[in-house]
């Protein structure tokens, strides 16, 4: 994915950097935060009041840009980064920041839902193709997952390697190959657990992936409830634990307050 990223911002110089999540980025960074810049919705409003909400409309500061950082990296969005934009952001009465607010709430609480579901779903695919058991000879299965792994476009085959601890050293390296010299190296039961894994990727590439997880965790009685609430324990504590690290708003002293 990093790969991607840096492959089409070389294609396209002027693309903008965004990132999906809100705060302070590292000093020298290219790529914005979520508050730094509006993003324009592809899809078309669905009521009056969605009509009048600024991330339906485009101006003429409206640009692409590419996540390169956060949930949904590498795909390419529409953005205003205009912060003087009269579209974007106009000058807004109390109720209207009230109202921004509570949406930005509401999205991040979407982000983070659907980021639960990912990781739900990447756990429950490891936690199956470890319940896999060992039946072909190992040269049958050498066979059949170099075949099936070569059909695999690259980002899926990235999240086969990524789950195996295979990492590019440099940009250069090709994926492929470095899965393929893993492949030749590895044991039965790694090789019976990587037909699984990659056939349920090929199969959820047709059909619902929830349903084909679903239905293999049937087969192998992994407990997808369990790792779900494991993955939203996680995400739990690191909210508990970025709230923490909020400094805390100091009150101001009785005679201020009433002078005030």
């Amino acid at each position: 994915m990093d790969a991607h990223v840096t492959k089409t911002i070389a294609a396209k110089p002027k693309l903008v950097q965004i990132s999906t999540a809100y705060g302070q980025q590292k000093e020298g960074s290219a790529t914005l935060p979520r508050n730094k810049y509006t993003e324009i919705r592809p899809e078309k409003p669905t009521t009056k009041e969605e009509a009048t909400r600024p991330e339906f409309k485009t101006c003429k500061f409206t640009t692409e840009a590419i996540v390169s950082e956060g949930i949904d990296k590498g795909e390419l969005r529409k953005v205003c980064t205009e912060s003087n934009c009269p579209v974007h952001h106009p000058k807004k009465r109390p109720q209207e920041i009230a109202d921004n607010a509570k949406r930005k709430a509401e999205q991040e609480k979407e982000r983070k839902e659907a980021a639960i579901v990912n990781i739900v779903g990447i756990r429950t695919l490891a936690a199956i193709t470890a319940a896999v058991p060992v039946r072909l000879m190992r040269r049958d299965l050498l066979f059949v997952v170099e075949r099936l792994a070569s059909l695999l476009d690259e980002n899926r085959l990235a999240v086969v390697a990524r789950q195996h601890g295979i990492k590019r050293a440099k940009d250069s390296d090709s994926i492929a190959k470095l899965f393929a010299s893993y492949l030749r190296r590895a044991e039965e039961s790694a090789l019976g657990g990587l037909l699984i894994e990659i056939t349920i990727l090929h199969a959820a590439m047709r059909q619902s992936a929830t349903q084909v997880l679903h239905d293999a965790a049937t087969a192998y009685k992994v407990d997808v409830d369990a790792i779900s609430l494991k993955v939203k324990q996680e995400f739990a504590a690191k909210e508990k634990t970025k709230v923490a690290k909020k400094p805390a708003t100091k009150a101001l002293p009785q005679k201020a307050r009433k002078s005030a």
